[in-house]
């Protein structure tokens, strides 16, 4: 017969596997491998649309976005880049976005570990560049970030890609 004691650890360890297993915003990775193995690595948490209205109504236009849910989105490289002809050397940093209808601005930040909003890190920027925008052919019920063989960055969702071009600093 089991004791009390462990009924009730059994019931909690229960309950937050099932939390974890239901997150509405689960964890999602994108990946890009340069020629020498070197690596672009970016964590974010992945909402769904859920019918609603994204850009320009939950995510309003011309706002810093956290680009995703929950904590800040992560952007580890090991290699010294090139965002859109800036330099951006090896290490961690967060990425930010403000989406606008026409286009948006990717933000490369130094400060890591922090939730995502409210922004209070423009002292922390590494760097600002624009992204190109376009419509989806199709609607995006989750929100993604991914590479292409490239290195190209683009994330979608709703009606909505952004993408910018990522090189290896030679």
């Amino acid at each position: 017969m089991f004791k009390p004691a462990v009924l009730v650890t059994l019931s909690i360890f229960g309950l937050v596997t099932l939390a974890c297993a239901q997150k509405p915003s689960p964890a999602a990775q994108a990946q890009c491998k340069f020629s020498d193995g070197k690596t672009i690595t970016v964590d974010y948490s992945s909402p769904r649309m859920k019918g609603r209205k994204i850009f320009g109504d939950l995510v309003p236009y011309g706002e810093v976005w956290r680009t995703g849910a929950n904590e800040a989105t992560t952007f580890v490289t090991t290699a010294n880049l090139t965002v859109s002809g800036k330099g951006v050397p090896a290490g961690s940093y967060t990425l930010f976005t403000v989406p606008n209808q026409g286009n948006w601005t990717l933000i490369i930040n130094k400060k890591t570990g922090e939730w995502g909003i409210p922004y209070k890190y423009e002292a922390d920027e590494l760097a600002r560049v624009g992204m190109n925008a376009s419509q989806t052919p199709s609607a995006v019920e989750n929100f993604t970030i991914a590479f292409d063989q490239a290195c190209t960055l683009t994330v979608s969702w709703e009606s909505t890609q952004a993408s910018v071009k990522i090189a290896e600093a030679k």
